[in-house]
């Protein structure tokens, strides 16, 4: 079954997990989070660590090295060994070979690393999408999801990922200097990189989906570029959760944990997380000037650290009038798409989020 979201885009509905108008509604973060504790019957034997996640999901889990970040590791968090899946992605065939590019940054800024990744040979005006990695705000660096490179193959759109810097030898606001600098070049540019500048998105998953959302803050702030969408998945936008806020009850289990986000931010805003007075602008879950955003997907599992904030800021965007379509699956952890990407919960996700951008970028 499906159901017509409030933003006008068709959303995948079950009868498991709270609908979308629910979570917009009033008492809406309290329903989403009780899902945490129902997951999907789990396989007898199953250690009491996984009982809440769907079952599909655990496999992967299982080979994944998790680590907390701090100063201490922060080098060989940067330097852990790719992840191992139970269930691989078949090899693809698709010729994704980014070119990497120097490109001016902001004015007594350095020059900016990007990977571009256009994979059609039509010279004609498409859309283009600015990519932030994830790794917390202190790790990763630029690259392009396997789903938005075959989505790009598809749609002929144009792809940038910015290797912005990293926190903490650079903080707040080195990354969203560079992440905007990459933004404003694929603007100025538009006519040599085939790019139709009212067709340009944002996105980003985890650190790279807090980058993205800063990026269209900054961006509608200073009113030289326009944005037409923002991919927020499983974004970070809060710095007081589980600094100033405790982590949602059952949440923050796996993959990225409290104490692993009270050093990312901490590193990012060159503070403690959860201060009072942070940097104006850097926290999006802070902000309440939400009017005129560009319109957003925002996904993200009931068992992510994230999951409340997510659900906070799509609810106060919406609040705004700005479009949201927010996707909070049951029983799925933090970057659940990435470690398990078969399982069904991930497909359907990855689907829901392509599909909109699709729709968004048509």
């Amino acid at each position: 079954m499906s159901v017509r979201s409030e933003s006008g885009q068709w959303c995948a509905a079950t009868q498991a997990g709270p609908s979308r108008r629910e979570l917009l509604a009033g008492g809406a973060a309290a329903r989403a989070l009780a899902w945490s504790s129902r997951a999907a019957a789990v396989p007898a034997g199953t250690d009491a660590n996984y009982a809440d996640i769907d079952p599909e999901l655990i496999d992967d889990l299982r080979l994944l090295a998790e680590m907390e970040v701090d100063a201490d590791n922060l080098l060989a968090f940067r330097h852990r060994p790719p992840a191992r899946h139970a269930h691989p992605l078949p090899p693809s065939s698709m010729p994704a070979k980014p070119d990497r590019r120097s490109i001016p940054g902001l004015a007594g800024e350095p020059p900016v690393t990007v990977l571009v990744l256009d994979l059609t040979r039509e010279r004609r005006e498409r859309p283009a999408v600015v990519w932030m990695h994830g790794g917390g705000f202190v790790a990763g660096g630029a690259g392009i999801p396997a789903p938005l490179v075959a989505a790009a193959a598809e749609h002929g759109w144009l792809i940038v990922s910015v290797d912005y810097r990293l926190a903490p030898e650079a903080h707040y606001p080195a990354a969203l200097n560079d992440n905007y600098a990459a933004l404003r070049w694929v603007h100025d540019n538009a006519a040599a990189l085939c790019v139709d500048r009212s067709r340009i998105a944002v996105g980003g998953a985890s650190a790279g989906g807090g980058h993205a959302a800063m990026l269209a803050l900054a961006a509608r702030d200073r009113r030289e570029v326009p944005v037409a969408y923002q991919i927020l998945i499983y974004p970070m936008l809060d710095d007081r959760t589980g600094s100033t806020r405790p982590a949602p009850a059952g949440t923050g289990h796996h993959v990225w944990t409290a104490r692993s986000n009270r050093f990312g931010w901490s590193a990012l805003l060159g503070q403690p997380a959860g201060t009072a007075n942070v940097p104006a602008g850097v926290v999006p879950g802070r902000r309440s000037d939400l009017a005129g955003l560009p319109p957003a997907f925002i996904g993200a599992g009931t068992l992510d650290l994230f999951v409340a904030e997510d659900i906070a800021y799509a609810t106060a965007l919406a609040a705004a009038g700005v479009k949201v379509d927010l996707a909070v699956v049951p029983a799925a952890y933090h970057a659940f798409d990435g470690v398990a990407p078969l399982a069904r919960v991930s497909r359907e996700f990855t689907a829901r989020w392509i599909g909109d951008l699709r729709a968004a970028l048509a």
